[in-house]
């Protein structure tokens, strides 16, 4: 129990902190509405009794008084309908707030240094935590919490009730209450818990391997194996369907056994009340209340039955989850560089989780403010590690690192299912057209935004779909403009792209970098050419640094590929 609580502590705390007054509403208004139509029946029973008793005889007729029962039938259907409107319109609006607040946080969580590293391993990974898991938690509130604070008031009414008859019977029935209505779920939930786990783990695989189809249905063809991948996509789903299978069964015979529990608790209260009436202690419109009451008695905490099945889903999601919320991004605050120095780094070394070797073994470092750096190496020799460190995405695990503000420009050109406006926007929610426009003229992409009929307002397909390569990263590096920084940090910023436009982009690159410290990791000889000093990298270890001018400098550039 222990273990539970602290595992549902981190998303318990965020709806408690969240639209509290509202979900508070919810719960009450949820009360209400169980209480009310526990009340309906239990009023509308003694009333029929009570006015068939009374028509038996003329004078009883006459002195029976119907309108103050019938008024208070009337308000208890209206305060029920009225309490149910409001539970769903409040407790839904609150778990639709506080699931926001959610993805947000969790959004921020991945957004830590080195997550991003982890998620491009499996990339489908924040989509399932920010819809799967999420979408899994509004169980936690809606089906649990939600209900059984409700059936609890039902349990309490009822002891009243039955216990202002006889306090023996009133003990007794909200005790029975108690016991199978939540012993019923509780062992729903132990029943359910491993099946619901692993119905979690399949649905994520099903939707892995329908994400991996669908994507890569050109390439499975070629390779010949597009009917293995079907066979494994119908075997993920027949995995689901078992999973299904199993947690539907769970949930009628959890379903039959509050029938039996309300047929037991019904026949109870049915032998109690003729005992109390043939006592006289009651009449038979009392015996009638007390009978319909304990008959509705067991509906609200048989809406337990489904949140008992998907608790064990909740649980994966809270765990899968609690780890990646945080309030705020954290990022290790960096030391700052004496003046003239844009970066330092000493003694530094990295390694990567699971690596035999470090990624950058004991590297020393000093990057003048405004000078112009290369980092050369064959694949594999830590230049996009170094990039990584110097734009605090990468955590050493010796030496220290001091430097300025950084942009870092990766090698793939990030653009989003949105207008161009708001892909620039990234960079300076601020910027107003004017500023948006000065910046695509500065990376040569003006012109073409202008010949667009909805200009800035044209809106791009999934990964900047409608751009060619050469316009996607001249928009990529028009964002970096919009960056206030001075020190860019340029991951092979021409990659994939034709000499005449790689050159074009580099040339325009350089004009704006006047005043800014420009560090690029490349092996293509046109990114380093107009650098003032070459660090050669290999395994990890800086082997040499060159300055322009020194003999062995025009060697190093030549060595690099050529356009």
């Amino acid at each position: 129990m222990i273990a539970l609580v602290r595992q549902l502590r981190p998303v318990a705390g965020l709806f408690v902190s969240g639209s509290r007054a509202m979900l508070l509403i919810g719960v009450v208004l949820s009360a209400v509405t169980a209480v009310c139509g526990v009340a309906l029946l239990g009023l509308s029973g003694w009333f029929i009794t009570a006015t068939g008793i009374a028509g038996l005889s003329a004078a009883t007729a006459l002195a029976f008084d119907v309108f103050v029962p019938s008024a208070g039938i009337r308000f208890l259907a209206l305060a029920r309908t009225a309490a149910r409107y409001g539970e769903r319109l409040t407790t839904h609006e609150a778990t639709l707030a506080v699931l926001a607040d959610l993805r947000e946080r969790l959004f921020r969580g991945w957004a830590r240094r080195g997550a991003a590293r982890e998620l491009l391993k499996r990339p489908a990974r924040l989509l399932f935590r920010l819809t799967l898991d999420i979408d899994a938690l509004d169980s936690l509130y809606l089906r649990v919490f939600v209900p059984l604070f409700g059936a609890c008031a039902v349990a309490v009414v009822t002891g009243v009730v039955l216990g202002l008859m006889q306090p023996l019977v009133g003990l007794c029935a909200a005790g029975f209450l108690i016991l199978a209505g939540l012993g019923l779920p509780v062992v729903a939930a132990m029943a359910a818990r491993r099946h619901a786990r692993r119905r979690a783990h399949g649905l994520e695989v099903l939707r892995s391997r329908v994400i991996d189809l669908v994507s890569g249905q050109s390439e499975w063809i070629m390779a010949g194996q597009l009917a293995a991948r079907r066979e494994g996509l119908t075997a993920a789903d027949g995995y689901l369907a078992a999973c299904d299978d199993v947690l539907n069964r769970i949930e009628v015979r959890t379903g039959a056994g509050f029938m039996v529990a309300g047929a037991l608790l019904l026949a109870a209260a049915l032998v109690a009340m003729a005992w109390l009436a043939e006592q006289g202690i009651i009449d038979a419109p009392l015996a009638a209340l007390g009978l319909l009451v304990a008959l509705a008695a067991i509906e609200p905490f048989a809406a337990l039955r489904r949140g008992a099945i998907e608790f064990g889903r909740t649980l994966v999601a809270v765990q899968r989850i609690a780890p990646r919320l945080s309030p705020a991004v954290q990022t290790a605050a960096a030391d700052v560089p004496p003046a003239g120095v844009a970066a330092r780094l000493d003694g530094v070394t990295v390694r990567h989780p699971g690596a035999e070797r470090p990624a950058l073994g004991a590297v020393s470092l000093t990057i003048a403010e405004g000078e112009r750096i290369a980092i050369v190496g064959p694949s594999g020799a830590g230049k996009s590690t170094l990039l990584g460190l110097l734009a605090g995405e990468v955590a050493p695990q010796e030496g220290r690192v001091s430097r300025r503000a950084a942009t870092l420009l990766t090698q793939r050109t990030e653009l989003f299912q949105d207008s161009l406006r708001d892909n620039l926007r990234l960079a300076d929610p601020q910027a107003d057209d004017a500023r948006l426009m000065e910046v695509l003229e500065a990376a040569g992409l003006r012109e073409d935004v202008e010949a667009l009929p909805q200009g800035l307002d044209t809106r791009l397909g999934e990964g900047g779909h409608g751009l060619s390569g050469g316009q996607a990263r001249r928009l990529a590096f028009a964002r970096l403009l919009l960056r206030p920084t001075t020190l860019w940090l340029l991951d092979e910023p021409t990659e994939g792209l034709d000499g005449a436009t790689a050159r074009d982009v580099l040339t325009r690159l350089w004009a704006r970098a006047a005043g800014r410290t420009v560090v690029v990791a490349t092996h293509i000889r046109r990114e380093a050419e107009a650098a003032d000093r070459l660090i050669i990298m290999e395994g990890g270890i800086v082997t040499a640094i060159v300055t322009r001018g020194d003999a062995g400098f025009d060697a190093a550039l030549a060595a690099l590929r050529p356009d």
